[in-house]
């Protein structure tokens, strides 16, 4: 087993297994994640209270990436703690691969390691991508929407940005991580969403 250094981490040459907890808000609890890593085989665990729409700012997962060795996994609970777009996904795994380590989920099959893993990670990225596709229409037919409501007559950053508020807020998706994610005040949020409300369909 490995042991911790300053950093809390300081790798040696037997194999390790690493856990990677995440919860996107300082209210929430990492205990649930971190209990399943740790019974799951996990030696060391890592946790942090960050947006995971994003690879900037999430210095407990860098820290694990830079000290994975050959022969190392990364253990999640699921793929949505590691990554939330396709790409990062994809970046994250092609890396741990390419390293000769690999990725493991404690509730999806997802194992990097074996090929039926590698299959199902393949088979989700396939539907993220069909997932994509469906949600460029629902934007497309957000911006004409959009026009035809009057509600944007700004540059088309502005449809876009009109459009994706729609969109997450027909996900179920709050008013506050809303206007975190599109990168606004969350007045806005409310008055763009009331002036859709106060249109005709």
């Amino acid at each position: 087993m490995r042991h911790l250094n300053a950093q809390g981490l300081n790798p040696k040459e037997t194999e390790m297994i690493y856990g990677y907890a995440r919860v996107s808000h300082t209210d929430q609890d990492l205990t649930i994640q971190e209990t399943a890593l740790k019974a799951a085989g996990a030696e060391i665990v890592r946790g942090e209270k960050v947006s995971g729409t994003s690879r900037k700012g999430r210095k407990e997962l860098e820290t694990l990436l830079q000290f994975l060795r050959e022969g190392d996994v990364l253990m999640i609970t699921r793929l949505d703690r590691l990554a939330r777009s396709l790409s990062d996904l994809s970046a994250i795994v092609d890396d741990l691969t390419k390293r000769g380590c690999s990725l493991k989920c404690t509730e999806q099959p997802v194992d990097t390691g074996s090929a039926t893993g590698r299959a199902f990670l393949g088979m989700l990225g396939v539907f993220a991508q069909f997932e994509t596709e469906i949600r460029k229409e629902r934007q497309a037919e957000g911006i004409a929407q959009a026009k035809a409501k009057g509600v944007y007559r700004g540059r088309p950053a502005d449809h876009e940005r009109l459009v994706t508020i729609f969109d997450l807020k027909r996900q179920g998706v709050g008013a506050t991580e809303i206007a975190k994610r599109v990168g606004v005040t969350r007045p806005y949020i409310y008055k763009v969403l009331a002036r859709q409300m106060s249109l005709p369909i």
